[in-house]
């Protein structure tokens, strides 16, 4: 797969996550989040008003500290895959 062809199936998965509108679970939402920020190179700070929000927000990201940009990419596109097929 092409650099080129990860970012399209980025793109696409998410559409899917931003086009659902039921809530998805904690975990996910914090995975999808850690692996979004590292896949686009967004090291901005969490930004919620409830500390302890962005406290889980900035673990997620320590824990995907050492992938790579196109790792995180497929990971969100694997879990997001995976959440279609099995979560809802």
């Amino acid at each position: 797969m092409t650099s080129e062809d990860l970012e399209i199936e980025f793109q696409d998965a998410v559409e899917r996550v931003n086009a659902y509108d039921k809530p998805f679970p904690a975990d996910v939402l914090l995975n999808l989040y850690a692996y979004y920020k590292k896949a686009t190179n967004n090291y901005s700070r969490p930004s919620s008003k409830k500390a302890i929000i962005n406290a889980f927000k900035t673990n997620a990201l320590f824990q995907v500290k050492n992938i790579s940009e196109d790792e995180a990419k497929r990971l969100y596109i694997d879990l997001v895959n995976k959440y279609f097929l099995y979560g809802k």
